[in-house]
């Protein structure tokens, strides 16, 4: 009888496990290898050899794709893209692959955060942002516990926001505030939860909210845009002191401008001056002039983006300082205004055609049903603001050019006046409109985002003679008017 195998003596149980003990040692190997491809990629990347860190990084996702740092590799080449070569196209498929593949993994929270404030920069209008919005509610339900929750709150409120939907805005601001309120989206959400109580008509609400923000964040970019909106708000809507010209301004200066017709406020707060003898517009900084922007002769519009680019529209078109010609807009030859709404659309009005016409960003356009408008200006809610004087109203519009509000000229005034010359805006839904005619005569009105009269004046009252083409907004609540006649700015205070 030949001597029993060992194998006869090996438990069951040990046989059916020793395929998984064979692999141990290559699982151990990959995972390892993962970990030394994903260091050596970080370390290139610090050293900015971008090459060198995502061929690596490469490496390591052909080698080891159901390694741990396979989605860290996955999330490092999406913000590349994003954050380096400037092309969130080339970060999708990326964070597609994260999501399809890697869903369960904590760096999923991450790239589903990504791919939504990416989808939503895509947006070309409200209507565009319900993906986005999708993505932000899988990180906060599918990762309530990720430091991302509070930012994924934060950009579903603006998209609410932007939807119209301002209670909803609010709940997720304040929720993005209580999840995380030591998180760096704190003090952004902070200043949306303000504006949005703005909107829903809580004044108080929003000032506290602001002077929150800037006890708890005193250094941040938005405490200082705090400062400014709460000090306006005040000015305007609480105090609303009779206004009075601190006369040419800057101080003591006369006859300084060639025939200024056009005024803008840059989004930091600077004044635009466009001078028609010279076919350009102005920076004033400091007190100094600086030119700014393309040249275009007659100009009967003066835009600025967010970026602090300067457009200016004649009726040779949209000239912009990085096109070699004007971009031709559609025919439009009597452009009485035009504004960039919240999505880098260009709105114009045409005092001979009874629409607005409007200009995506990708160079599509539309009308918007409308009267005849004279003037408008940007609303912080994405709409527009428009002056109709053949209806004699003021036309308050939601981001889809739809009728908020509508004002009667002359409404809460002594007496009606019969055109507007030119509308201006703040940021904090403030509305400027310099008026002319009827028994009201030349003047000012200020209004509230709800197209209340907050505070007004006549040219009269204000020992004003000029002849008086624009106004702008300053950071502290004042009123810049240009008057092309004597070459030179009054300031209203």
């Amino acid at each position: 009888m030949s001597p029993a195998s060992p194998w006869s003596r090996t438990p069951v149980a040990l046989l059916c496990a020793l395929p998984a003990l064979v692999q141990v040692p290559a699982w151990g190997q990959e995972g390892e290898l993962a970990e030394r491809l994903y260091q050596s990629g970080e370390r290139a990347y610090v050293a900015k050899a971008y090459k060198e860190a995502l061929d690596t990084w490469g490496q390591l996702l052909q080698s080891a794709p159901k390694s741990e740092f396979a989605p860290r590799a996955l999330l490092a080449l999406a913000r590349h893209q994003v954050e380096v070569e400037r092309k969130p196209e080339a970060a999708m498929p990326y964070l597609d692959r994260l999501k399809a593949d890697y869903i369960r993994t904590p760096e999923a929270a991450e790239g589903l955060l990504l791919r939504g404030t990416l989808l939503a920069r895509q947006a070309r209008r409200s209507t565009d942002l319900k993906d986005a919005m999708a993505e932000f509610n899988r990180v906060i339900d599918l990762f309530p516990e990720s430091p991302a929750v509070a930012e994924a709150r934060f950009r579903l409120g603006r998209a609410w926001r932007d939807q119209g939907q301002w209670g909803r805005a609010l709940h997720q601001f304040v929720e993005a505030l209580r999840a995380r309120p030591d998180a760096a989206v704190a003090p952004r959400a902070m200043l949306e939860a303000a504006e949005t109580m703005d909107l829903l008509d809580d004044l108080p609400g929003c000032l506290r909210m602001l002077q929150r923000l800037r006890t708890l964040a005193p250094q941040s970019p938005e405490a200082q845009e705090a400062a400014w909106r709460m000090a306006v708000r005040v000015k305007h809507r609480l105090q609303k002191p009779p206004l009075g010209s601190e006369g040419s301004w800057p101080a003591g200066r006369v006859k300084w401008l060639k025939t200024p017709t056009l005024l803008a406020t840059a989004p930091d707060g600077d004044l635009l001056i466009y001078q028609n003898d010279l076919d350009h517009a102005f920076r004033l900084h400091d007190g100094d002039l600086a030119p700014v922007g393309p040249a275009a002769s007659s100009a009967k519009a003066l835009v600025t983006t967010l970026t602090g680019e300067v457009w200016l529209l004649a009726k040779a078109g949209l000239a912009r300082e990085q096109a070699a010609a004007p971009t031709p807009l559609n025919g439009l030859g009597a452009i009485t205004g035009a504004a960039l709404d919240r999505w880098g659309a260009l709105w114009i009005a045409d005092s001979k055609t009874p629409a607005l016409t409007v200009f995506g960003s990708d160079g599509t356009s539309r009308t918007v049903a409308s009267p005849t408008a004279n003037a408008l200006a940007p609303l912080p809610t994405g709409g527009m603001v428009i002056a109709a004087d053949a209806d004699r109203k003021l036309l308050f519009l939601d981001a889809d050019g739809q009728p908020r509000t509508v004002v009667p000229y002359g409404r809460d005034l002594p007496a009606p006046f019969r055109y507007v010359i030119a509308l201006a805006s703040d940021g904090a839904g403030h509305v400027a409109a310099l008026v002319e005619g009827g028994d009201y005569g030349e003047g000012v009105v200020i209004l509230g985002p709800q197209g209340t009269v907050l505070r007004q004046a006549t040219f009269k009252n204000l020992g004003i003679a000029g002849r008086i083409t624009s106004l702008a907004f300053d950071r502290s609540g004042g009123l810049i008017l240009c008057d092309r006649r004597n070459d030179l700015l009054f300031r209203l205070n």
